[in-house]
């Protein structure tokens, strides 16, 4: 791994880190969001359960943004694919993918229009090369995923 990726991925867990903190003292001290509701107590988001990806919602190919079609095809193709990361193996080290060994998943970038670089968009499918049945949408690079579901 390069230096700026193990930078990055380090950055990505201080946020992480940083957010869990404020919600504990924000929960602890009753603070509230502007607007919302009371952040809820440590001990009850420890009782709340973490739902893998196939839990926590779907999307339909026809929801999907047309760029995601393209890439849903390339990958049932095989490819080409247009970035030089299409196709390694995605860690799922955030853990909201249901959990299989190292390898199973593959992600595939799905192009953001006016974008500079690959933008947030991923499509990250499980199982052999070419297989489209076990796919899952992120719109938020990785922070949450939709099931891809006929």
């Amino acid at each position: 791994m390069t230096r700026a990726g193990t930078r990055e991925r380090a950055a990505k867990w201080l946020r992480h880190g940083a957010m869990a903190a404020f919600v504990a003292v924000a929960g602890w001290s009753g603070i509230g969001l502007p607007g919302g509701p009371a952040i809820m107590s440590v001990a009850s988001a420890r009782e709340m359960p973490r739902s893998p990806a196939g839990d926590a919602g779907t999307i339909e190919p026809a929801q999907l943004p047309p760029e995601a079609l393209v890439t849903l095809k390339q990958i049932a193709a095989g490819g080409p694919y247009p970035y030089a990361k299409d196709g390694v193996v995605f860690g799922n080290f955030e853990r909201l993918l249901p959990p299989h060994r190292r390898g199973y998943y593959h992600e595939y970038t799905v192009p953001t229009p006016r974008a500079r670089n690959r933008g947030t968009r991923r499509i990250v499918c499980g199982g052999p090369p070419r297989r489209i049945d076990n796919c899952f949408y992120s719109d938020d690079h990785y922070n949450s995923f939709k099931r891809i579901v006929e």
